[in-house]
C-alpha cells in the first residue's frame, strides 16, 4: 500500500505535511488512457503553437509592433502557465502516483498564480493597445512607444510576482490537518485553504484584495477599452473602417471571452451553484484549453500572422530547393 502522506505531529493535533494527494480528474479508470493521449496532444499543441508565434514575431520585421510585442509575451506566458499543471497531471494519469511533495505543491501554487495574473495583465495591455490604435490613430506611435510597452510588460511581471509571493508566503505559514487529499488535478489555493487547521481569514482577505487587483480591475479596464472602441466605431461612417476595427479586435475579444468567462464561472459564481466536477472543468478550460486555442485564434483570424507564416515557409522551401 502506498504511503500517501507522511506527518510529524505538533501540539493541538496539527501536523507538518510532507506530501499531498492529488485526486486528479474525476474519470473512470478505463478512460484514463484516452484522457492521457488527449491532454498530451493538447499540451504539445500549446507549446508548439505558442513557440511558433514567438518565432514569427521575432523573425518578421513587419510584426515588430506593440500589439505583437504583447502577443509574444502572452504566448510565452501561456507556455509556462500550461506547463505548471499539465505535466504533473499527465504523470499522475500515467503512473497512478498521485502524491506531490509539500514543497512541490507550494511551488506549483506560486507559479500558477504568477502566470494566471500575468496572463490577465498582458491581455489588459493588449486591450489598451487596441484602444489607442483605434481611438487615437494619429498619436498611436507616440503613446505606445517602445519604452511604454516595456514598462507595461515589466510592471505586469512585478505585480504578478508580488501577488503570487504574498499568497505563497501566507500559505506556507499554515498548518494542515490529517486529511491531505486535494480533490483537484493541481494544488489549487482554495482547496489547500480548506485543508488547513489554522486561521485562514488573512489568506481569504488577501485573495479578495489580490483578486480585485489581478482579475476584476483588469477586466473592468478591458470593458472600458472596448466600450471606447465601440463608441469610436459607431462614429465611423465608413463600413471599411468598421470591418477593419472588428477584424483587428476580434481575435483579442475571443481570448478575453474564453479566459475571463472560465474564471468568472469558477470564482465569482455562488459556491452552491457549482459542483467540484464543474470547478475542475472550468479549471481545465482556462489552464489547458485557452492556452492551446490562442495560437489558432491569433493565426487564423490575423492576416499579418498568416502572411508572416507564409513568408517563413517560403524561405524554408527556397533554402531547401
Amino acid at each position: 500500500m502506498w504511503n500517501l502522506w507522511k506527518t510529524s505531529m505538533r501540539p493541538g493535533n496539527q501536523s507538518s505535511v510532507f506530501e499531498f494527494l492529488l485526486l486528479g480528474l474525476p474519470v473512470p479508470p478505463e478512460q484514463q488512457g484516452m484522457l492521457f493521449a488527449l491532454f498530451l496532444g493538447m499540451y504539445l499543441t500549446t507549446v508548439l503553437g505558442n513557440l511558433l508565434i514567438i518565432l514569427l514575431v521575432r523573425l518578421d520585421s513587419c510584426l515588430h509592433t506593440p500589439m505583437y510585442f504583447f502577443l509574444s509575451h502572452l504566448a510565452l506566458t501561456d507556455i509556462n502557465f500550461s506547463s505548471v499543471t499539465v505535466p504533473r497531471m499527465l504523470i499522475n494519469i500515467q503512473t497512478k502516483y498521485k502524491a506531490i511533495p509539500y514543497a512541490g505543491c507550494i511551488s506549483q501554487t506560486y507559479f500558477f498564480i504568477l502566470f494566471a495574473d500575468l496572463d490577465s495583465f498582458l491581455i489588459t495591455s493588449m486591450a489598451y493597445d487596441r484602444c489607442v490604435a483605434i481611438c487615437h490613430p494619429l498619436h498611436y506611435t507616440t503613446i505606445m512607444s517602445q519604452s511604454i510597452c516595456v514598462m507595461l510588460v515589466a510592471g505586469s511581471w512585478v505585480i504578478a510576482c508580488v501577488c503570487a509571493l504574498l499568497h505563497t508566503l501566507l500559505l506556507a505559514r499554515l498548518s494542515f490537518c490529517a486529511d491531505h487529499t486535494i480533490p483537484h488535478f493541481f494544488c489549487d489555493l482554495a482547496a489547500l485553504l480548506k485543508l488547513s487547521c489554522s486561521d485562514t481569514s488573512l489568506n481569504h482577505l488577501v485573495i479578495f484584495t489580490a483578486g480585485l487587483t489581478a482579475i476584476v480591475l483588469p477586466f473592468l479596464c478591458i470593458l472600458v477599452s472596448y466600450s471606447r472602441i465601440g463608441a469610436t466605431i459607431l462614429r465611423t461612417p465608413s463600413a471599411r473602417g468598421i470591418c477593419k476595427a472588428l477584424s483587428t479586435c476580434g481575435s483579442h475579444l475571443s481570448v478575453v471571452a474564453l479566459y475571463y468567462g472560465a474564471i468568472i464561472g469558477l470564482y465569482f459564481l455562488p459556491p452552491s451553484s457549482t459542483t467540484n466536477g464543474k470547478n475542475i472543468i472550468a479549471s481545465v478550460m482556462y489552464t489547458v484549453v485557452t492556452p492551446m486555442l490562442n495560437p489558432f485564434i491569433y493565426s487564423l483570424r490575423n492576416r499579418d500572422m498568416k502572411a508572416a507564416l507564409r513568408k517563413l515557409l517560403s524561405k524554408k522551401t527556397y533554402s531547401t530547393s
